[in-house]
This record gives structure tokens, sequence and C-alpha cells, in this order.
């Protein structure tokens, strides 16, 4: 293609604009610009044409027509080796725009903000941008069109290497344009559907992604795999966006689990560390202290912990990591690592080849309140999607807390306040283990998981034999249940087991039967009314 002469520059986000700007001045690039953008310009002392100069048609109706002109769309979708073309260009004075740099309002964001009305969204849908964009990305063989900021380096280089941006490129940058735009309407279409009526639910879902990596396979080597982050940008405390500092590339499971240790420990206030096997949790315990907390998560499972994932919610410290030293562990996550554990990770023998995931929070900030102030944003923001072959379901995350002392007490005896903050922490954990599930625990410690059974009975004797294994009493210590008891069958198994109080949501047609058995081993049980099935 010919070299670059004129460039149309309009950008709500302004990262990298001056380098690229004065790169683009350096080599005599005509530099065409708009309102916010000009100005910017202007104030760096790069030359630029204000478009409305350009067009000799000012910007009208608030700014809401500044760049729909033949002049503009003119020059951008010419066919330079078009001989029509190029003698209608000449006739009507449209010179070639070869170079579109633009990104959009900031639709996405601002729609993400709780409190942003209809109107406010309505006045930041572009429509200028993406017409550009478009016309940029459908001329792509003579036409250069930068979307992404992370892009400009890569171009300039190429240009000043070569002369010209290489077609190659071009069909990339295009490629990249029209994810954008269509990313961009399906935002816009996915808000309105969501904001203008009764459904909570739009007539058309659609899954975009912004691919972060190819992976080395899926869950087995047989099956090619890639992870995406949502193309909307999300605020709360999640994998997409934590950083890794060593370790080998993530694999499809490392993130899968990684994701289910993050989300569970998200679930506590006080200091909690979370041990992932198969993404169901075989340690959580919490502690005044992070490293008495990773400590009894580890001897919940001493044995399942090898080769787990481990998360927790306070910044890790140099004590923390020295306590997983003789662990393989595949993956360990972080709101923040103080410098003294990275230390201790990268000298340790085992802990080398760890893969670490910071989360790069700020000190002070609180994962738990973090992610709740994200759980009250745009309910959209929170869908749990899972595919079926031919489609997929779409449902709301289970973001949902039980406040236990609001809990129906159904027992002759009362739970205690001891009972309470078990059946508490209980109830979180088993919010995250595969149904069928029984967790018994004490008030600060998982003692045995019974995890996706197909009998809930069998869950609570592989919850009880676990915790033998691990050398744990399980005498005094509670019960959660996912889902309500079928049968008493189960709550003897837990009785025999010493176990003293019970938490399930109730709901059985022997539920009657249920309780008086549970009165008949003198147990505590409380009903939440709400299940916690995990599939």
């Amino acid at each position: 293609m010919a070299r670059i002469a004129r460039a149309l520059v309009s950008v709500s986000d302004k990262t990298g604009l001056e380098g690229l700007a004065r790169a683009l001045a350096a080599r005599g690039v005509e530099i065409l610009s708009t309102g916010g953008t000009a100005k910017a310009l202007a104030g760096w002392g790069i030359a630029v044409t204000a478009v409305g100069d350009y067009t000799g048609q000012p910007e009208i109706l608030d700014g809401r027509v500044k760049t729909l002109h033949p002049k503009i769309h003119g020059g951008i979708l010419g066919i330079r080796g078009a001989a029509q073309h190029r003698a209608e260009m000449e006739r009507f004075a449209i010179g070639p725009i070869d170079m579109v740099v633009v990104n959009l309002y900031p639709f996405e964001q601002v729609v993400a903000q709780p409190k942003t009305k209809l109107a406010e969204a309505i006045e930041n849908i572009d429509i200028g941008g993406p017409a550009m964009v478009r016309s940029a990305a459908k001329n792509h063989a003579d036409v250069t069109v930068l979307t992404d900021p992370g892009d400009y380096e890569a171009v300039m280089a190429e240009l000043a290497r070569d002369g010209e941006v290489s077609a190659a490129t071009n069909r990339r940058l295009a490629q990249k344009a029209f994810a954008l735009t269509a990313r961009y309407d399906a935002a816009i279409a996915d808000y309105l559907a969501t904001t203008t009526g009764d459904e909570r639910f739009a007539p058309t879902a659609r899954l975009v992604g912004v691919k972060v990596q190819d992976l080395r396979y899926g869950e087995n080597p047989h099956q090619r795999a890639a992870f995406y982050r949502d193309a909307t940008p999300v605020d709360e405390p999640s994998v997409t966006g934590a950083r890794q500092l060593q370790g080998k590339e993530l694999s499809f499971n490392n993130l899968v689990d990684a994701n289910a240790a993050l989300e569970l420990v998200k679930e506590f206030r006080v200091p909690a560390a979370v041990a992932i096997k198969h993404t169901n949790p075989c340690g959580v315990a919490v502690a005044a202290e992070l490293v008495d907390a990773f400590t009894k998560a580890r001897a919940s499972d001493p044995v399942s912990i090898f080769g787990g994932i481990v998360a927790v919610n306070r910044v890790l410290d140099r004590a923390t990591a020295e306590a997983m030293q003789d662990l393989f562990l595949e993956v360990v996550i972080a709101p923040r690592l103080a410098p003294a554990a990275i230390e201790v990770f990268r000298s340790s023998k085992k802990l080398a080849n760890v893969r670490v995931l910071s989360l790069d929070m700020d000190e002070e900030v609180d994962l738990f309140e973090a992610a709740r102030e994200a759980w009250r944003g745009p309910a959209g923001r929170s869908r749990d999607v899972k595919r079926v072959v031919g489609g997929f379901l779409v449902q709301d995350r289970d973001l949902a807390e039980v406040d236990v002392t609001s809990c129906a007490a159904v027992t002759a005896r009362a739970p205690s306040a001891d009972d309470l903050a078990a059946l508490d922490f209980a109830w979180r954990v088993c919010k995250h283990v595969k149904s069928n599930a029984i967790v018994v625990a004490s008030r600060e410690q998982v003692l045995g998981v019974g995890a996706g059974q197909m009998s809930r009975v069998d869950a609570a004797r592989l919850a009880v034999m676990r915790a033998g294994q691990a050398g744990l009493a399980t005498t005094g210590a509670v019960a959660a249940s996912d889902a309500f008891f079928p049968f008493r069958d189960g709550l003897d198994v837990l009785a025999a087991a010493g176990v003293r109080a019970v938490i399930q949501p109730g709901g059985s047609v022997r539920d009657g039967e249920v309780i008086a058995a549970a009165d008949e081993h003198g147990m505590t049980m409380i009903l939440t009314g709400q299940r916690h099935f995990r599939h």
C-alpha cells in the first residue's frame, strides 16, 4: 500500500496517543481530529486540523454529528486502485485517509456503574466512531485501522522499518476492529433489553470474550483450548485480572480450579485459606493470622492438598509462604504478595515452579468487601453460563447469603452462639462443594467433605471418613448439607460421628422424620429455606 499521508485520530481512551501522534507528525502525516482529541493534540504542540475545518461542516447537534460526512467516509472507503473511485474522489475534492485511529465512547464502563441512568447510557452510544472503524476495516486493503492503544507501538515500528503497514497487519487490525464493533453493539443491545422491559434475560444472548492466551491443551491433552476474559470489563477480583508472578504457563484445569478457590475464599471476612482439588475444597480454615489459617486448612486433608490450588484472602506474607515450602502445589493466588513471600517462593526448591497469581489489590482493600461491592452492580454482570451441545444455559450466579441467626431452629435443642458461628462457616463452604454435598466442620476449620455423591447418605459417610483419615475429631462438630435430607439415614451417620448441629435447607416431604431423628440424637438443626446445588 502507499505510504500513510493522512490520518484521522479521534479517541476516548488517550492512552499512548501522544507518542503515536508525535511519530505520525515526524513522518509528515497530516492529522485530522475532533473535539477533545484535537484539543489534546494541540496542547502537546502537535499540528492538527479540526475535522470541521477539513470538511467545511462544523460539528452540530451537541457534537452528535462530526464525522458523518462524504469527505471523511469517502476518504476512508475509496479504493485506491479503482479508477472510478479515484475520479469521483477528485471530482468531489475528497482526499484519501490512510489511517483511522479511533476507540469508542466508554459505553460498557458507563453502564457498569450502578447509578447510571438510561439517558446517560444513551449519550454514551458512539455513532460516528463505529462508522469510521467499520469503514476503515472494510477497506483494510488501503487503510490501517487502530482501535487498541496496545497496537500503536508495533504499527509505528513497522512503519519505521518498512515505510508502510503490511497487508497481513492491516487484515489483523481489521478483524480486531470488527470484533470491537460487534461487541460494542452487543453490549448496547443487551443493556437496552434488560432496562426497557420486564425481562431479566434478553431475547438473545451473546458470549463475547477477548483471548488472553492459547492453552497447551484443555481438560485432557487431546483437547485444544484457549482462555478468554469477558469483553465487558469486570470490577470484581477474578482470575481473569490476576497477574502471574512466577511458574509455568497456566493450564485449563489450573484456571478452573483457581477460579473455584478464589470464589470460595471471597466468602470470609477474617483471614482465610482455601485448598482446592478438582474444583472441590479439600481444606478450608480461618484464623486470626493467615499462617494459622493455612496450617489448619492443610490439616483438613493433608493428602489431597498435594498438587492442589491454594487461595488466601489477605496479603500473603513470609510466614505463610514458608508454611508451604514442603508442599507440591499447582497454583497459589492472593490479593497481593509481600516481597518477602515472593522471595520465599523463588528461592524454595519445591515452590520455585508454583504458579503464583496476584490480584494486585491495594493492601487495605478487603477481598470480601470488594466482591460484595461488585455483586451489588448490574445484574447482568453476575451471570453464570454452562454449555450444552447446541446451546447454553444462563443463570444468575449463586451469590445468595444466609443470616444463620435468622434461620428457623426446628429442634428441641436450640443453637448456641458457638453453634451458629460454626454453622455459618460450614454453610459458606458447602455452597462451593459439588452436589450432593456434606461438609463437617468446626467454627474455624473444615474437618471432612463429601462431594459429588449420588446419594446424600454416601456424602455424609464420605465426609466423616475423610475427617477420620486426617485424624480430625468430629465429636462436637457441625455439618452443612447443600440440599434437604430425603431420609434420616444421612443424619444418623452424622450423629454417630458426634456431630452436634446441622444446617440444611429443609423442604423434604420427610422433614418431620429428619427433625425427629435430630431430636432423638439430641442434635440442633436449623433450616435455611435455601439450597445450594452445584453441578
